[in-house]
Formats: structure tokens, C-alpha cells, sequence
């Protein structure tokens, strides 16, 4: 498979983030594991999926519009990693879902989810903060020459800030549910 492929297989286009691609992978393996899937080549598309996961992982951040440094990761793949990742991805199709979502390899995008999820309500708390606070500095210490602060613009940004901490919300409460009956199950 070619770099191309990899991103096909997981439904992304090329330079998807981290996060798209752990992402991507999560909802490839709950459709094309062979626990739930029937169909006959379901095994094949979920070691495929797993493949490419842990390709674009491995040589994200190495590969480049440089055609050398491309060459390299493949080359590198097909010598060293792309086997072992086969018969990882063979051995998890084989499992059962329950099982396969037991493994460190599935926990670590759960987690990865969870930390970027928290950071980012933390980022947005911030930010909401700072909009306050220096739009009532701007008030008590206003410069020579620059008029004051528009209140359109401050609430402007308060309602945007807003919104995003909401989402922001509500996928930490999709993200906690998820956990809670993943947790119920075992």
C-alpha cells in the first residue's frame, strides 16, 4: 500500500491531525471488526484499517513533500514494521470486540480523547477569562488616542468563547458516558 492508500482505508484526506486519525480508526475498527461485521472480508478490512493506523502514526510528523524522506518510510514500513503490524491487527480481528477494546491500543485513543477534550474546556475558560479581564483593563487604563472598547465586541467574543466551551461540554459529557458504559459492561 502507498501513503495514499493508508489515508484512503481510513476514510481521511492527507495531512489529517493526530486526533482525525485516532479518530478515523476508532469508527473503522467498530465497523469492519469481525465481531460485528459478517461480512467475509470484514477480518481483512480491519487488519487493513489497524494497518494504516499504525503507518500514519509511525510517519506522520517524517513524511513530507521531500520524495526522498517518503521513499525512506515506506521502505522503513515494509522492512521492519509493516509484518508485525499484520499480525498485531490479525490477532485483534480474531478477539472479540469486547476484547479488542481492552487492549492498551484502543485505551490509549480513549485517553487521548479525554486529555484533549479537558485541555481544550481549560484553554477556553482561559480565554474567557482574559476577554473579561482585559476588556475591564482596557476600561480603567485606556490609551492616549485609541478610543475604549466596544461592548459589541466584547459580548461578541463572550458569546463565541461560549459556544465553543458548550461543545466543548457536551463532548466531555458523550466522552464520560461512554466511559460509564464501557465500565458497566466489563
Amino acid at each position: 500500500m502507498t501513503i495514499s492508500d493508508y489515508y484512503k482505508v481510513l476514510g481521511l484526506s492527507p495531512g489529517s491531525t493526530v486526533d482525525e486519525i485516532k479518530k478515523a480508526y476508532r469508527k473503522k475498527a467498530r465497523e469492519c471488526h469481525p465481531d460485528i461485521n459478517p461480512s467475509p472480508d470484514a477480518k481483512e478490512l480491519f487488519i487493513n484499517a489497524t494497518e494504516a493506523y499504525e503507518f500514519l502514526l509511525t510517519f506522520r510528523g517524517k513524511i513530507s513533500s521531500d520524495e526522498e524522506a517518503y521513499r525512506q518510510a515506506m521502505e522503513d514500513w515494509r522492512k521492519y514494521r509493516q509484518h508485525r503490524s499484520r499480525k498485531r491487527a490479525k490477532v485483534y480481528a480474531q478477539a472479540s470486540y469486547v476484547g479488542f477494546k481492552n487492549t492498551n491500543f484502543y485505551k490509549t485513543t480513549r485517553i487521548y480523547d479525554g486529555i484533549t477534550i479537558i485541555s481544550s474546556m481549560i484553554v477556553l475558560i482561559l480565554v474567557l477569562i482574559f476577554i473579561v479581564f482585559g476588556y475591564i483593563y482596557r476600561l480603567h487604563h485606556p490609551e492616549p488616542g485609541i478610543e475604549n472598547p466596544s461592548v459589541l465586541i466584547l459580548i461578541a467574543f463572550l458569546l463565541f468563547g461560549m459556544t465553543l466551551f458548550i461543545i466543548s461540554f457536551i463532548y466531555l459529557k458523550a466522552y464520560t458516558q461512554t466511559s460509564k458504559k464501557n465500565r458497566n459492561k466489563k
